[in-house]
């Protein structure tokens, strides 16, 4: 891939025509690399450095190109001088006994979605399935605050929610109105769906799929809490220990 192409996968459009996203910084190549291991299909990235990190060990292609042509590809203000070029999944593992999926709906903060794959890539067990109309998870700012952990989640996008009730028997959601996250049954769902951080889920929806509500004990000062908060507290619950 040429200079003038890569420097286009700052776009979303790009990035699906050709198939390739941008991680940047020494952390998220390294992670990169560690993730190749496990992961044959990450062994096609390719690696572009600046002088600094001529000598970088990587199972990747190098490419060695000088500063300011780094800081036409980078996307951060003050790059590195380093950056890899990767492949998009083009398969996803199959579920795995006993995994969980977390739906979101239409969430659209990079942060928000960094964090939340941060928190699955840290308990495991968990497949993360995006409805149309979200923040992009290739896009770089999601690809930094993910620090690495969209290379361990397996992670579907595109998918309608109406599609959801005939892929799980049971759903869950989120209610100011719901049983306690430590109700015995709350553990015993299929797919989890989270919403928009404005609107939420559509309630009409909710009624259709059937999910059933929960939710997340507090002292009633504010109206919601921060989505990736709320992801984090109900995939805890999952996972801890009785």
């Amino acid at each position: 891939m040429n200079l003038a192409d890569i420097k286009k996968l700052h776009q979303k459009k790009y990035r699906q025509s050709l198939g390739h996203y941008l991680v940047e910084g020494e952390h998220l190549v390294l992670e990169l690399q560690k993730a190749a291991t496990q992961q044959p299909a990450l062994a096609a990235a390719e690696l572009y450095v600046t002088g600094t990190y001529e000598h970088w060990q990587s199972p990747f292609r190098t490419h060695v190109i000088n500063e300011r042509q780094m800081a036409q590809l980078a996307d951060t203000r003050t790059p590195q001088g380093i950056l890899a070029i990767v492949p998009m999944p083009d398969r996803l593992p199959e579920p795995e006994s006993g995994e969980k999926a977390i739906y979101l709906h239409e969430v659209q903060d990079p942060g928000n979605l960094g964090t939340i794959l941060r928190t699955l890539a840290w308990f495991g067990g968990f497949r993360c399935l995006m409805s149309p109309g979200s923040v992009d998870p290739y896009n770089p700012k999601v690809v930094r605050a993910s620090m690495g952990a969209l290379f361990h989640v397996p992670l579907e996008t595109d998918v309608a929610l109406t599609s959801l009730k005939t892929r799980y028997q049971s759903l869950a959601c989120l209610d100011l109105h719901g049983a306690s996250l430590a109700t015995d049954t709350f553990r015993q769902h299929d797919c989890y769906l989270f919403g928009n951080e404005a609107r939420g889920v559509p309630k009409d929806a909710l009624v259709e799929l059937q999910a059933m509500p929960y939710t997340i004990q507090g002292g009633g000062q504010i109206e919601s809490l921060n989505l990736a908060s709320a992801v984090n507290m109900c995939t805890y619950e999952l996972v801890r220990e009785q």
